[in-house]
């Protein structure tokens, strides 16, 4: 029985500097000790689809989100930033408590928003970028009522 998501996963250039931004910027912690491997390893080839890959990753979690960052020394990595509307996975969401403060708070650390905050009866968001150029969307959930709250989720845990 599948039980929900663990983690996603994101390459960049310098596995350092990412999970430090991702450390001051948003409250990531680091989940476990580094990892990595070396060329010839054939079912991490097999796995992944390279051929004579190689890599460094680290897992870092924000309460029930984890997010596996690889830097990967092989394999020519190319920088790929889809638009909103591409098809495949466009940007990840953190969910905050109040937007407007964390909108200022990364403004001043450096993160490049597209707008300030703004939103509907439900929700207020924005979309920024992290130091890779990877779109962070800012989400609060204003009306208690909807349907996809953050506290909906704790909620449906403890009944299970």
């Amino acid at each position: 029985m599948i039980r929900g998501v663990h983690h996603l996963a994101i390459s960049t250039p310098d596995l350092e500097r990412f999970v430090d931004h991702y450390q001051r910027w948003f409250g990531f912690e680091r989940a476990g000790k580094e990892g990595g491997w070396q060329p010839g390893n054939a079912r991490i080839d097999t796995m992944v689809g390279l051929t004579d890959s190689s890599a460094r990753y680290e897992m870092i979690r924000l309460g029930n989100l984890h997010i596996e960052v690889f830097e990967y020394a092989s394999n020519d990595p190319q920088v790929v930033h889809p638009r909103m509307c591409d098809r495949g996975i466009t940007h990840i969401c953190l969910y905050c408590d109040d937007v407007f403060a964390e909108y200022e708070r990364l403004t001043a650390l450096g993160m490049e928003f597209n707008c300030a905050p703004g939103g509907s009866a439900a929700t207020r968001a924005t979309y920024g970028k992290d130091c890779d150029g990877n779109v962070v969307e800012l989400l609060q959930i204003v009306d208690p009522d909807c349907g996809f709250g953050f506290e909906k989720l704790a909620v449906t845990e403890a009944a299970a």
